[in-house]
């Protein structure tokens, strides 16, 4: 039996199994959300402290380096604790919102969500996982010689990591490997990675042809299902994976792959959303993924992550400020790819090395496909928007999908450009 038939019945068990399960939806009423931050050691080693100490305080950032803001989402009878712990260690804070739900609510208005409506799959609203695995299926038999469904691994619920291959030729071609939604809460993400596969696959550009024409694209929209299904049905902020540990869930999946694994910015507390897992490939995902990428490592020259947000175009390291050793290149694709993301809607990007342009963050797949398979290009996307605001920041309205969708792939067009001018494919 072929993979895709393999696929396809995976997928349509999964569907029946998963789709009967609804969980009840966590609730923020009158939770508040706070900004604080730490202007010494010894203030970040007390957020430290807090953070994963308790299920009554949510911190929605990593508590990785002085100087940097930190969101908390309080329950309303630890706000006291809280706010005395905060007063005595003489941390500045500020109080964003007094009822997250109500502000969560507020901009549900404008995130249109889809599903059961795969025949007119488009980029107008988000949709669900079975949905769009569903239409990756469709993309297999509508152009069976160009793209071949290809399974990254499963998840710990017994997900399909389903992705596509998009190859328009039978002789080998330079590969550009694309991952998204590593991180469940940002939809943007596996949004903008279906709507590259469909311009692909579709588009009459000329720059977008060469794209598909000249290079073979390996392409996962939802590197973290689980996580994902669990936005949708349970909790719309959640990060991590499912898998358990004691009496909480989930390891950060973009903190579990096995390079410099947990060394900084990373947490030992499972209850922690950075949370890096008892040990390096922890996860089925991380593991199963990274069996997958090193099996086809010889065929991909340039890697790219899409996160979200802050509008940030990030490469190695994250476990270090030292500079990888082809820096200038990066620094000259960086450059490139930063003025291609603006051209059309001037959408200001910034970044550099992870380390030092967003923080210390290690166990990263970006860093591991650059320090482990020799793949000498690697970059992450942090897409819309700018704002520092956790509400919209992970809840992106759906109006701007396919504008921040479009200009990441003239970002990723530049981007190519500039790698294949650099050698990198030859």
């Amino acid at each position: 039996m072929s993979l895709n038939k393999l696929l396809l019945f995976a997928l349509l068990g999964l569907l029946a199994t998963f789709g009967l399960a609804q969980a009840e939806r966590v609730r923020y009423d009158n939770y508040r959300l706070y900004k604080a931050n730490a202007e010494n050691a010894e203030q970040l080693a007390v957020l430290k402290q807090l953070e994963g100490s308790t299920d009554s305080i949510k911190f929605l950032d990593g508590v990785h380096i002085v100087g940097a803001d930190v969101q908390m989402v309080v329950a309303p009878h630890k706000v006291p604790d809280l706010l005395e712990i905060l007063g005595k260690a003489e941390i500045k804070y500020d109080l964003l919102t007094k009822d997250f739900q109500k502000s969560m609510d507020e901009v549900d208005e404008k995130v249109a969500i889809k599903g059961r409506a795969t025949e007119d799959y488009n980029w107008e609203q988000y949709y669900e996982l079975d949905d769009t695995y569903t239409w990756m299926v469709s993309l297999a038999k509508q152009y069976p010689h160009v793209v071949t469904l290809i399974e990254g691994g499963k998840t710990y619920q017994g997900r399909s990591i389903l992705g596509v291959k998009i190859s328009k030729s039978l002789s080998e071609k330079p590969g550009v490997f694309l991952e998204a939604g590593i991180h469940a809460r940002e939809w943007i993400a596996p949004a903008a990675a279906t709507f590259i596969i469909n311009q692909l696959l579709t588009s009459e550009v000329e720059s977008i042809k060469d794209l598909a024409d000249n290079y073979n694209w390996y392409v996962f929209p939802h590197a973290n299902p689980d996580g994902y299904v669990y936005t949708h049905t349970t909790d719309r902020m959640w990060r991590k994976t499912r898998t358990p540990y004691g009496s909480c869930f989930g390891a950060d999946p973009n903190r579990n792959w096995g390079f410099h694994w947990n060394e900084v910015g990373a947490s030992s507390d499972p209850c922690s959303d950075t949370y890096a897992g008892p040990s390096a490939f922890s996860e089925i995902e991380t593991f199963s993924l990274s069996n997958y990428i090193a099996s086809i490592k010889d065929k991909i020259q340039l890697y790219v992550s899409f996160h979200a947000y802050s509008q940030y175009l990030l490469y190695p390291y994250g476990h270090t400020g030292d500079l990888p050793d082809n820096v200038k290149d990066f620094q000259q694709v960086f450059d490139a790819s930063i003025a291609g993301v603006a051209q059309r809607y001037d959408t200001k990007y910034t970044g550099g090395n992870i380390y030092d342009a967003i923080y210390p963050a290690a166990g990263a797949s970006v860093d591991w496909a650059y320090g482990t398979q020799d793949v000498r290009m690697a970059f992450c996307y942090e897409l819309r928007p700018s704002s520092t605001s956790f509400i919209t920041g992970f809840k992106l309205p759906a109006a701007q999908i396919i504008p921040a969708s479009e200009e990441v792939l003239d970002s990723i067009i530049a981007m190519v450009g500039e790698v294949k001018k650099l050698g990198y494919f030859d």
